[in-house]
Formats: structure tokens, C-alpha cells, sequence
């Protein structure tokens, strides 16, 4: 069971930062601070794999790699592989958005450069490098190789590769191991990188008692280093493409549902081998944060599958997946598990059983509870303790958007509830914080009040999302004590 407190979602590539995208520096120490002066317990953040082009974090190459475009580029500095002229910005970046584009170009250079004198220095030899290896090689080996070649085979997923590529022979490895070597070791450069601050930044909060509250995609991407590795455990055809693919049928977010796209596993596969990816996959979360969120923790029981090539998500069927299997391996091996059940939308019966026989805490939004009657289970009242409370999460509009743009008897449900016309977002704050719900998140654009454009991620949508970034941390202390005194008053 999880302790009474509060914290707040913010991600991380949307701190300030002065290079065009948050990081895990000194920005990101500086909003740990923040969270520990106002009273909060728990930093959630999103998944932190290496992004596609749609930059969304539920879409990576890797389900174990971290995103390069957060490593911290003063810290470089300090570690003496850049020098501080390195870092001369030749124009600025947009404060309050993110420019990938503009980002990467300005940063894969420095990068690159870090590399280099790393490897004249003699960094692959060093001893912390070294141990980051042994430890990591069983992902990093492939995915290095995986980087590297899509990098040079531009323009096509890894099903297109040369044949003895995509079925991965121990010739051809090698072969094209030794062809882009410099790219292969440019990567494991940067996930060392990426993993020593990562791990830095996680013991600064973790000594201020902040908790770091992570996120796992229940699917992996097709385009993956997952799947080129591991596609005995896919529903993949004899042309290596997926069979079907993963998503949601119609509901609250679309009428037409949400079609993801991603292969669905294989779970008779997955059994023979007793689920050693997942269970690897579960145990390296579980190191890198605090508590983890399974996303869309209804698939580990049922999934949609979707045959590959609809339009819409509105084909398809439910078929069984064996989470339960999974969970009782990993409750075996290290009793309580400090994981979230990701349960929105339509919920089975199974699903109930399937969360509650592991104790996992599930997940209620107050921007849902106005859409039905006093029996809404969004609805502060129906709480119950093994939840976790939120405002909006990622995939809501931010509270003061919603609350400008909510009608009809939504609208008079909501005024009803709070008994005043004037509902403003600290109204819906106060009552998640004041719930029954062990645990209670907010969006950092609700604490600031923040409006459409701060939305993170819009559903269904693949234009404006992930794109939102707070121009800089000052806007926080006018809402510190506001915070720190309502987490006190209900006990958080």
C-alpha cells in the first residue's frame, strides 16, 4: 500500500533549458528542490526511451535505452570532454516550446565532439564505463548495433534491412558491427551518459525524499531494437511484419478509437521462455525509478488486437495475455511491488481482480467524474484507498482549458458538485488533495494555471504534442506555500 502523499507529473525534456529542451542538470535539481520546498513526495515523469520523430515517449527504439536528447551539456562540460566556448549559442531557442528539429541539430555536433575526445582520452577503458558495460551489455549490444544501422539504411524500419540483417546472422552482425563501428560506440557513449546522470539526478531527489514515479508502455514500437532482437516473442508474419497490431477501441478520447500500431507480443512464446523479457524488462524499471505506472494495464490481461492495415481501431478483438503469469514471477522474486496500475477506459471485471490480487493502486481523473451521475467511480467520494488521484494526466487538456471549454449538463454537474459557479483549477486541486486516495498527483500546468497551449499530448493527434516546455522556474515560488499548505492540511 502505497503512504499518503502527493507530487507532481512534469516530464522532463519540459524544464526550462537554455540549449532548446529541459534536461537532467542542474534545471532539473532545481525543480527537486522546488517539489521538496513544497511539501511534495513524488516526482512522476514519462517513459525515457529514445523518441521517434513523433518524439512521443510511448513510441521509442528501445525499451531499456535512455533518450540522449536529456543528457546535460554543461555536465559535459565538468566532466572536461566539451569546453564552455563549445556550448555559444548562435540563436536562441523558443522559450515555452521545444524545436526537435533545431535541438538535435545544434546538439548531435557536441555530442559527437564529447564522444571523440572521450575516446582519445581513453574513456571506454575507464572503470566506471567499464562497469555501465557489464551491466548493460545485454541490451546495449544490440541496440548500439540497431542505432547504427538505422542511421546509415536511412529511410527504412528494420524489415528492410539485407536478409542475413534482419535475421540477425552472426556473420552479419559482425559485419556490420565492424562497417559503423564509430556509430555503435557513439551510442554507448551516449547511454553511458545518459545513465550516469540519470542516476546522479535520482539520488539527489531520492536524499530530499522525493520519490521518482516512472512509466512503462505496455508495447513496444515495431521500429525497435526490441523487436528486431526478440521477434520470436511478436505476432510477426513471414515477411517480418506485424500480424496485428495494439490499441484501444472507441472510447472517451475518440470515436473511432485509438489505433497505436504496435506489434502485440507473443505470449505463448513469452511463456516457453518464462517470460524473461518481460521480467528483465520489469526489473530494469524497477531499478531506474521508485514506483513504476504499467500503461494501459488492461493489455497484461486482454489486449484489442487490430488486424495490420485497418485505418481505424474500431475492427478488432480481445484476446488473453498472460500478466498474470508475469506478476506472480516478479512478486516471487521481490514481494511488494511498487507498481501502478494504469486501469482508465472500459474495465473488466478481470482487470479489477487482476490489479487488486497484486495490490497494485489504480488510477482516478477528476476531469472525468462530470460526465454521468453521483455514481461516477472518477468522483472524489467513490475513491477508494488503493488509488492514485489526478487532476488530468498527460492526455487531458490542462485543467483551466477544461474548465473553460466543459458544457451542458457536464458543466452543471461540475457547478452542482462544487455548489459555486466559479470551479477554478484550484477547486480541483484541493479536491484530489483532500481525497481518500493514498496517493495524489497533479500536472505542473495545473499548480501554474496554465491554458491549451500547455497541453502535453492530445490523443488521436500526431501535430503540436510533447512540444510544451516551462520557459523558466521563477513562475513556481508564487505557488509554493499555496502547495506546501494545502499538501499539510490534508495530510500529505
Amino acid at each position: 500500500m502505497l503512504s499518503r502523499s502527493s507530487g507532481i507529473l512534469l516530464h522532463p525534456t519540459s524544464l526550462p533549458g537554455r540549449f532548446g529542451i529541459g534536461s537532467l542538470g542542474k534545471e532539473a535539481r532545481k525543480f527537486v528542490d522546488w517539489l521538496s520546498l513544497s511539501g511534495q513526495k513524488i516526482w512522476q515523469i514519462l517513459p525515457l526511451g529514445p523518441t521517434d520523430l513523433s518524439h512521443s515517449p510511448y513510441q521509442c527504439y528501445s525499451a531499456f535505452a535512455g533518450n540522449s536528447d536529456l543528457i546535460d551539456l554543461d555536465e559535459i562540460v565538468e566532466l572536461g570532454l566539451l569546453k564552455i566556448e563549445d556550448l555559444t549559442l548562435t540563436k536562441a531557442f523558443p522559450l515555452d516550446s521545444i524545436d526537435y528539429h533545431g535541438v538535435r541539430k545544434f546538439r548531435e555536433p557536441l555530442l559527437h565532439k564529447a564522444f571523440l575526445r572521450f575516446r582519445e582520452v581513453g574513456g571506454f577503458g575507464w572503470d566506471n564505463y567499464r562497469q555501465f558495460w557489464s551491466e548493460n551489455s545485454w541490451w546495449l549490444e544490440s541496440y548500439s548495433l540497431f542505432y547504427a544501422c538505422r542511421k546509415n539504411i536511412k529511410g527504412k524500419d528494420w524489415s528492410f534491412w539485407d536478409e542475413s540483417l534482419v535475421l540477425r546472422n552472426e556473420e552479419a552482425l559482425n559485419l556490420y558491427y565492424r562497417t559503423y563501428r564509430e556509430d555503435v560506440e557513439f551510442q554507448r557513449f551516449l547511454q553511458f551518459l545518459f545513465f550516469k546522470q540519470w542516476f546522479d539526478l535520482k539520488k539527489y531527489a531520492n536524499d530530499l525524499e522525493i520519490r521518482i514515479f516512472g512509466d512503462i508502455p505496455l508495447y513496444v514500437s515495431y521500429d525497435s531494437s526490441d523487436v528486431w532482437t526478440n521477434q520470436d516473442l511478436f505476432l510477426l508474419d513471414k515477411k517480418k511484419k506485424p500480424l496485428m497490431v495494439g490499441g484501444v477501441p472507441p472510447d472517451y478520447f475518440s470515436e473511432t478509437g485509438q489505433l497505436w500500431g504496435n506489434p502485440l507480443f507473443d505470449w505463448e512464446k513469452l511463456k516457453l521462455r518464462n517470460y524473461d523479457w518481460w521480467i528483465a524488462r520489469l526489473h530494469f524499471n524497477l531499478h531506474m525509478y521508485d514506483l513504476v505506472r504499467i500503461d494501459h494495464f488492461r493489455g497484461l490481461e486482454s489486449y484489442w488486437a487490430i488486424p495490420y492495415g485497418e485505418k481505424t481501431a474500431v475492427k478488432g478483438e480481445w484476446l488473453k495475455a498472460h500478466g498474470d503469469a508475469v506478476l506472480k514471477i516478479l512478486q516471487s522474486q521481490i514481494g511488494h511491488l511498487p507498481i501502478i496500475a494504469e486501469d482508465l477506459g472500459t474495465i473488466t471485471k478481470e482487470v479489477h481482480h487482476l490489479r487488486k490480487k497484486y495490490r497494485l493502486p489504480g488510477m482516478k481523473v477528476l476531469q472525468f467524474s462530470f460526465a454521468s451521475g453521483a455514481d461516477n467511480e472518477h468522483l472524489p467520494h467513490n475513491y477508494e484507498l488503493d488509488f492514485v488521484a489526478y487532476t488530468g494526466t498527460h492526455d487531458n487538456d490542462t485543467t483551466v482549458n477544461w474548465l473553460k471549454t466543459v458544457k451542458g449538463e457536464e458543466r452543471d454537474h461540475l457547478r452542482r458538485y462544487f455548489g459555486t459557479t466559479g470551479v477554478d483549477q484550484w477547486k480541483m486541486i484541493r479536491a484530489v488533495l483532500g481525497s481518500v486516495a493514498q496517493m495524489a498527483i497533479i500536472p505542473l500546468q495545473d499548480v501554474l494555471g496554465l491554458e491549451a497551449s500547455a497541453r502535453t499530448n492530445t490523443p488521436g493527434t500526431v501535430v503540436g504534442n510533447w512540444q510544451w516546455k516551462l520557459a523558466a522556474q521563477d513562475a513556481l515560488k508564487e505557488q509554493t506555500e499555496k502547495l506546501k499548505e494545502m499538501t499539510s492540511l490534508y495530510g500529505r
